[in-house]
């Protein structure tokens, strides 16, 4: 009975660390996931806020040469007329 009592301690001991490193296991592949999506979420809105960069940029050009031109334009004007 006393060799019984030993072994099922002993199964209890082991199946104890088990669990409490598949425990560890599973927090650390949690943590990762957790990690990754906030990595994710950076990326995504930082290509977000490059894009309205981005098309900031075109806009400024594309009104800078307009201006340019009617500037350009109404002075040829003025000069010539």
């Amino acid at each position: 009975m006393a060799m019984r009592m030993r072994q099922s301690l002993a199964q209890l001991e082991r199946a104890f660390v088990e669990e409490a490193q598949q425990d560890r296991s599973r927090r650390e592949s949690l943590r990762r996931a957790a990690i990754r999506r906030s990595r994710d979420r950076h990326r995504e809105r930082m290509h977000k806020h490059a894009s309205v960069r981005f098309g900031l940029l075109v806009t400024t050009l594309i009104l800078t040469a307009v201006v340019v031109t009617v500037v350009m334009f109404k002075t040829l004007y003025i000069v010539m007329g």
